[in-house]
């Protein structure tokens, strides 16, 4: 690759990582693949364009913490650039790289991140201690073995959660007309966190207990929740596209043995405009 090429894409992601940030929806019911749906199935395609870009904005309605009763609305965005099938920043994926990429076939780093926990967000946490916002480097991967893709990821919270956190899922993609210019895609995920990401958000120290009211709970690491998730997509023409994501998440293990978690179950759905050039 030409030399200046990666400057440039080093300088827009640069540029527009702090950005991203504010558009984040992690920690989130959605399920981990539902950030890059279909990318991996573009490189069936053939080559991919040199720069793709999509800007969007829209809506969501999220919990307010994992395991709230209690839901907020609140903007939601696509935030999507990719240099041929290299380089990408996502306000889902985050900046990485593919450092493997065949048809059917992706693999790489990234660094994503946590938004964490504001506890001003919820009555029910409001004497717990806030998860700040954390960076967290990831290895991914993906792999289209008709008709299902299967993804994979493990990414560790610097500061923040500090924890470790692995996602195992898969989805199968559906067209809904003949074109296939609307496809929906729907598919499970299961979550594993190691004990630092799970006392993080779900456990509740001898001295928070006394100040918050809830119980003494030391949460140990394994399966956190499981879920199934839905995308669709409908491209209006060459620029312009619709998007929502509908996901269901039901706590597992500790995290739903927690005091601090109202309910088992939650979900989230959003809505987007975009435009791609």
């Amino acid at each position: 690759m030409d030399s200046r090429y990666i400057v440039r894409v080093a300088a827009v992601l640069t540029g527009l990582l702090p950005v991203i940030a504010g558009f984040a929806q992690t920690p989130s019911p959605l399920m981990d693949w539902q950030y890059s749906t279909g990318e991996v199935l573009s490189s069936l395609d053939g080559p991919p364009p040199e720069w793709r870009r999509d800007f969007g904005p829209g809506v969501s309605e999220q919990p307010t913490f994992m395991g709230s009763k209690r839901y907020k609305t609140g903007p939601s965005a696509i935030l999507d650039i990719r240099y041929k099938d290299e380089f990408f920043l996502s306000d889902g994926e985050g900046l990485g790289w593919n450092v493997i990429h065949e048809p059917g076939f992706r693999a790489g780093i990234a660094l994503g991140y946590d938004l964490g926990r504001n506890t001003h967000d919820d009555p029910r946490i409001r004497n717990l201690p806030d998860v700040s916002f954390a960076p967290e480097p990831k290895l991914f991967a993906q792999y289209f073995l008709f008709p299902v893709v299967l993804t994979a990821e493990i990414r560790k919270g610097i500061g923040g959660n500090d924890g470790v956190v692995g996602d195992v899922g898969a989805y199968i993609p559906l067209p809904l007309n003949k074109d296939k210019s609307w496809l929906l895609f729907v598919g499970p995920s299961i979550t594993l966190a190691d004990q630092h990401y799970m006392n993080a958000y779900f456990g509740v120290s001898p001295d928070i207990s006394r100040t918050s009211g809830l119980r003494a709970f030391d949460a140990n690491g394994g399966f956190s929740n499981v879920g199934v998730g839905a995308t669709t997509v409908y491209l209006i023409n060459e620029h312009w596209l619709v998007e929502g994501d509908l996901a269901y998440r039901r706590y597992l293990g500790d995290a739903a043995r927690s005091p601090i978690v109202e309910t088992k179950l939650q979900a989230a759905i959003d809505f987007n405009i975009g435009y791609r050039f």
